[in-house]
């Protein structure tokens, strides 16, 4: 390990730390391969997909066992409010009204969550957009519970997982990635998206030592 990665590691693991884990949208839509025919997933992709959403739903039980907040992102897309940049860079009109294919409609099957849930007292945050924290109050919420460091997984890694970690480390917060808990619809992609998150956002790790700085965070 470098004298870099030493002392970044050192300050979050110090006493009293409190890390918070942060899964965004790892909603039906997203990670479930029967909603994603349009996206055109090679079968690499999928196996990809389904070991990456095993391991989000491992980290939130290692969470939950440590005493590591839980804290959901998730994509509610509001036809009464159509994201009308999206539409324009999609489809080109403007203007558009929302189509049934849109994401993570609200009150719509495929805005569940995939393959884990929040806890009834865990933190659950709603957004339009990619970032977790634009036009929403989560950077008050976590400020206000007293954390101190977030680790973001979810889906996709160079979109919302990007926006996301982009915004936190903005606000001021240390970021830390586990490459294997977030993925992309193409491999090349998602390794793309890594090196700009390391090289900009965030510090690269992987589950199982995210687990451990949790465990000396926490002992």
């Amino acid at each position: 390990m470098s004298a870099l990665r030493d002392a970044q590691f050192g300050q979050l693991t110090a006493s009293g730390s409190s890390p918070a884990l942060v899964v965004v949208d790892v909603q039906r839509d997203f990670g479930d391969p029967a909603a994603l025919g349009a996206y055109g997933l090679t079968d690499e992709v999928v196996a990809v997909l389904d070991a990456t959403v095993t391991r989000i739903a491992a980290l939130v039980d290692s969470a939950r066992e440590l005493g590591v907040p839980v804290v959901w992102v998730e994509l509610g897309s509001d036809p009464a409010r159509p994201w009308k940049s999206s539409n324009w860079l999609r489809d080109g009109d403007y203007d558009a009204p929302m189509g049934e294919t849109e994401p993570c409609i609200v009150g719509t099957a495929g805005a569940e969550w995939y393959r884990m849930e929040p806890a009834a007292d865990e933190l659950r945050v709603v957004k339009r957009g990619y970032s977790g924290f634009l036009g929403t109050d989560l950077d008050e919420r976590l400020r206000a519970n007293g954390y101190d460091w977030l680790t973001i997984v979810g889906l996709t890694s160079e979109c919302c997982v990007d926006a996301t970690a982009q915004d936190a480390m903005q606000l001021d917060w240390p970021v830390v990635v586990p490459r294997d808990a977030t993925a992309a619809y193409d491999l090349a992609v998602h390794e793309a998206a890594l090196v700009q998150l390391e090289l900009n956002v965030a510090v690269i790790s992987d589950v199982d030592e995210v687990v451990g700085l949790w465990k000396k965070a926490t002992s």
